[in-house]
């Protein structure tokens, strides 16, 4: 893999066929980062085309941009004819191809020169021409404004642009509290703010626009799915399906519910499975020098950053839930330091 440095060059050629796609079920960052780097390149004369490998939450739809995505599940054969086409695969907020679903196959037979910017651990580096990954970032969002503004275009931020970026790095900072909020995230941000985005809008669009029944279901599954392990100082969710039928969950619901079980004093780490139709899916999160990532690779199929991972299971919701009961025990003196 080439640095993203000797990209940059290429981004003043002809115009190009671009696509720009993410992980599946993509969150505030991922969506954030893709339609970001869509309206930059735009600028620039790129004939650029959104693909998601699934749907996303309802409550990104406002972004400038949404629009135009094509969601991979419900357009197959649509998407497959853009991502053959394209010059350029920008592969953003995933680290390797299978994140991508269904879509993996398709990108690698595709010719045209996939790109990563990412900031998860273990990338698979010899999927991609060119590439940045950078663990230390706290968004995928910063890294494209860093692309932006080091490639020598920082004079074409727009609001667009701004709003879909600002978006990204405050879902994923957690709005700005965890430690990956460097000096560097306040000076994007308030760069940022200079084209005149409206920051307590984009707050109220993601974390004020659900419906009723989501209330109701945190409620019943903090009262009825939540184990706390004092001795280890750990607390699971389990969702079964039944729940997400009985509340009508849909994607995007169960975003950062995991992030209540670490408001419990003194836990230590975090863990929901959720049970939907193909797989388990598990979401961790830690506080302090217990490792996620390490974790959820090990047990759970999985991976992600230090402090928050995710994981799968082919396994029944009462199999996974006992491995991990199970497993938990390896870490007692991590856990309880």
């Amino acid at each position: 893999m080439q640095s993203i440095q000797s990209f940059f060059p290429h981004l003043k050629g002809a115009p190009k066929k671009v696509v720009i796609t993410t992980h599946q079920k993509p969150d505030g960052d991922a969506m954030g980062s893709s339609l970001g780097l869509y309206h930059f390149l735009v600028q620039l004369g790129h004939d650029v085309t959104v693909v998601s490998p699934t749907n996303w939450a309802d409550f990104l739809d406002w972004l400038p941009g949404t629009d135009h995505v094509l969601d991979f599940e419900a357009g197959r054969e649509k998407a497959i004819k853009v991502v053959n086409a394209a010059d350029w695969i920008f592969c953003l907020d995933f680290n390797t191809l299978h994140r991508t679903k269904h879509m993996e196959k398709v990108l690698e037979l595709a010719t045209g020169s996939r790109i990563l910017i990412d900031h998860h651990q273990q990338p698979q580096v010899e999927a991609f021409a060119y590439g940045i990954s950078d663990t230390g970032k706290s968004s995928t969002c910063e890294m494209v404004y860093d692309f932006i503004v080091d490639s020598g275009h920082e004079a074409i931020l727009n609001q667009d642009i701004a709003t879909c970026l600002y978006t990204g790095v405050m879902t994923d900072t957690g709005s700005f509290r965890f430690p990956s909020t460097k000096a560097s995230v306040h000076h994007m941000v308030a760069r940022l703010k200079e084209t005149g985005i409206n920051h307590t809008h984009i707050h109220e669009a993601i974390y004020d626009n659900f419906l009723e029944n989501r209330l109701r279901f945190i409620g019943h599954a903090l009262l009825n799915r939540m184990e706390v392990i004092y001795e280890l100082n750990t607390a699971l969710m389990y969702i079964p399906k039944g729940d997400l039928k009985r509340f009508d969950i849909k994607t995007g619901d169960t975003e950062g519910l995991v992030n209540y079980l670490l408001t419990i004093q003194g836990i230590k780490l975090g863990a929901i499975c959720i049970d939907r139709d193909e797989e388990r899916k598990w979401s961790f999160r830690s506080k302090g020098d217990f490792d996620v990532n390490t974790f959820a690779r090990e047990h759970f199929e999985g991976g992600g950053h230090f402090n928050a991972a995710g994981g799968r299971s082919s396994d029944s919701l009462d199999q996974t839930v006992q491995k991990f009961k199970e497993v938990i025990q390896q870490y007692q003196s991590q856990l309880q330091s």
